[in-house]
């Protein structure tokens, strides 16, 4: 059973991506490659970084956070690495709010380690993202077709309509600029275009 899973990135300590602080994990790979994906780096299996499960969760547990963050890339591709990730991490008290293009229906019998994954989440957003059906009211999610789903109590007072979509923006001492929370294609380069980030990814 994998102890490691393929990341794109991780984000620690931050409001952008779900209630409370969170520590964000980005997983590599996405066999179902929603059109119109504000992802579409992520849909390759190639690249990424192989993550001890262990790791993550210790970075979490000294960035204080309530909270970890699934999202992609699709979680449950790697179902078996995910699923220990999220079991760890509500071992060691965290929450787990898990993000997928799948519907809990398609997974419900899929296999183990999607049970096992689907059991270790207190939160799941379902559903792929359809560009055709935006959604307007909700946080965190693109469209109207995709569902909160509470599966334990800890996020039943989340409410998505009420709670703000937020954009984390961090400058490295390096330069670098990194980006989390929910932006649309058209809010992005807007976005980059004020800021100057557009500019400054292409020099």
């Amino acid at each position: 059973m994998p102890s490691a899973l393929r990341v794109a990135r991780v984000l620690h300590a931050t409001r952008a991506e779900g209630p409370h602080l969170r520590s964000a994990i980005w997983v590599q790979g996405c066999s179902i490659r929603c059109k119109g994906c504000i992802n579409p780096h992520l849909f390759t299996e190639r690249g990424g970084t192989l993550r001890e499960v262990g790791d993550i969760i210790a970075e979490a547990q000294q960035h204080e956070v309530e909270g970890i963050t699934l999202i992609g890339g699709e979680p449950f591709d790697q179902a078996a690495a995910g699923a220990n990730l999220a079991e760890a991490a509500q071992a060691a008290g965290l929450g787990v709010l898990t993000f997928t293009g799948y519907t809990m229906e398609s997974l419900q019998n899929r296999d183990p380690d999607a049970a096992r994954l689907i059991a270790a989440t207190d939160l799941l957003v379902d559903g792929p993202y359809r560009e055709d059906e935006p959604e307007t009211e909700r946080a965190l999610i693109g469209s109207a077709n995709q569902r909160f789903i509470h599966l334990s109590a800890r996020y039943e007072d989340y409410d998505p309509v009420w709670a703000p979509n937020r954009v984390d923006v961090r400058i490295h001492p390096d330069g670098t600029v990194e980006l989390g929370g929910f932006l649309d294609s058209e809010n992005l380069r807007e976005f980059s275009a004020q800021s100057g980030l557009l500019r400054r990814r292409r020099s």
